[in-house]
């Protein structure tokens, strides 16, 4: 399978921040600045002090945040501090991705990277993944973007996003004030103007015109890290609305090309609802966690509460009306504890994320003509085709996040289904998958099961978890990636 992946590629810096650490950070700046920042948070990054007083409040409250760094000053100090002993791993949904497809079979991934150094791609599987006629950026080349007033060297240099963990029980003084972390968390310093406006390269850009008749799928995700305004008076609109139109011209020369947009937390709903609505006019499928969907519920109007609680009722029924209301070819949801999918039975294919359709039987499912739960057909051989294969494609991309989960890499399909069968099934999970069939008269199909909804057929899956996770971060990327590689697999074959 030929895949496109757009559109954030970035280095993630990981470094682990002790108490005594930010306690002397913090006595290199004027008492009465910090605490007034602390107090009145800036929520963006000009100085070090602003960098200290955000990691300072998140520790104090025990939250997690993200601030942009617009300061060419606060990116050397960050990276020159603290870079070289870090861990240092592959960034941005789309690089995770591209990296999951690679190890796990794709035939060509076609990654976009705004900035293709030495560092960056030096990150990328060396399976599968293919840099078009990307020239080798050297450190520190400026390459500088018209129409920008933030600082040449901000927009070329390495987009690293300083990820700041901290443990929950870690003590710093807060200028003679003792402080003791709640909870485990991390306050990221992001130094990535590039990806914030969703840039794509030229060599990325002139390839997928070239060749989209080729490929076979697009993963495309970043429109989360979008923001109200940029430096130079633009807004997100814009943004979106480049970034759309070029999924149009890519499906224009291919009709069969399969694309999914991945969502992420939001910087506002205002952003998040005009994504969500242009991916529905052009996308074939749209993933997203529960929080991501709870973000909705001005439009499902489905209470936010259960949805963060991961009620799989809750959950199905605000999925449903989602794709109902706003005419959605799949909608997946993955949540720490199961995964449900939400496509109509007549799609013709998975279109993505595992979605497989079952053509020919959609009369019969109508809207109106089979209420949830009461569908006397909903045991009939093509729905349980459908929902098969989609269970299918939705286990393995299972298979693949809690193997990495496990040990931190995937390493070929052998890899994934050796460290899977050592993991345990979601309990949680379980109890809701049960309490799933019992609320709409769903049908057990394997380990998951389906459902009819108002013409759509929902698919769900508890999913597998690790006792001792190597890691947390990345796992809904490669889920994802697992079950959209899967699922157009199963299409070929049928």
């Amino acid at each position: 399978m030929n895949i496109l992946c757009g559109y954030n590629v970035n280095i993630d810096s990981v470094y682990r921040i002790s108490g005594a650490e930010i306690s002397e950070l913090l006595r290199t700046f004027e008492r009465d600045e910090i605490l007034e920042k602390i107090k009145n948070p800036p929520g963006k990054i000009l100085s070090e002090s602003d960098f200290t007083a955000g990691l300072a409040y998140c520790m104090k409250n025990g939250c997690g945040a993200e601030w942009l760094v617009f300061e060419q000053g606060v990116f050397e100090f960050l990276k020159d501090r603290y870079f070289e002993k870090s861990l240092v791993r592959m960034g941005g949904n789309a690089g995770i991705m591209a990296n999951a497809l690679s190890e796990l079979g794709a035939s060509r991934v076609v990654p976009n990277v705004a900035v293709p150094s030495k560092t960056q791609l030096s990150l990328f599987s060396e399976k599968a993944v293919y840099f078009p006629d990307a020239p080798l950026q050297k450190e520190g080349d400026q390459r500088a973007e018209s129409g920008n007033s933030i600082s040449a060297s901000l927009n070329n240099q390495d987009p690293i996003h300083f990820v700041f963990d901290f443990s929950e029980g870690e003590t710093f003084s807060l200028y003679g004030t003792e402080v003791r972390v709640p909870r485990e968390n991390r306050f990221i310093a992001t130094c990535d103007h590039l990806n914030f406006r969703l840039f794509t390269s030229p060599a990325f850009e002139s390839y997928a015109m070239k060749h989209a008749g080729e490929m076979d799928g697009a993963l495309i995700s970043g429109f989360h890290l979008l923001l109200d305004t940029y430096p130079d008076g633009s807004t997100y609109k814009e943004v979106i609305e480049n970034s759309f139109s070029r999924l149009r011209e890519w499906k224009a020369k291919n009709e069969k090309l399969r694309v999914h947009v991945e969502f992420g937390h939001f910087a506002s709903r205002e952003i998040a609802n005009s994504v969500f609505l242009k991916s529905a006019e052009i996308s074939d499928s749209i993933g997203m966690n529960e929080d991501e969907l709870a973000m909705f519920n001005n439009l499902h109007e489905i209470p936010a509460e259960g949805l963060l609680h991961m009620e799989a009722e809750a959950t199905g029924k605000a999925a449903c009306k989602l794709a109902s209301l706003y005419g959605l070819g799949k909608l997946f949801i993955h949540t720490r504890e199961f995964i449900l999918a939400v496509f109509k039975p007549d799609s013709g294919d998975s279109n993505g994320v595992g979605f497989s359709g079952a053509s020919g039987i959609s009369e019969k499912y109508d809207e109106g003509k089979c209420d949830e739960g009461k569908c006397d057909d909903k045991e009939s051989p093509s729905l349980f085709k459908a929902a098969e294969k989609n269970l299918e494609a939705m286990g393995f991309g299972l298979r693949c996040a809690g193997a990495y989960a496990a040990s931190g890499r995937l390493e070929g399909r052998e890899f994934v289904e050796k460290e899977a069968s050592k993991l345990q099934e979601s309990r949680f999970g379980r109890e809701q998958l049960q309490l799933f069939l019992k609320a709409f008269g769903g049908v057990a199909c394997g380990q998951g099961a389906f459902a009819l909804m108002g013409g759509h057929l929902v698919c769900i899956l508890p999913t597998l978890l690790s006792k001792s996770p190597i890691t947390t971060v990345g796992l809904g990327d490669t889920l994802t990636a697992g079950t959209f590689l899967r699922g157009l697999e199963l299409d070929v074959q049928t």
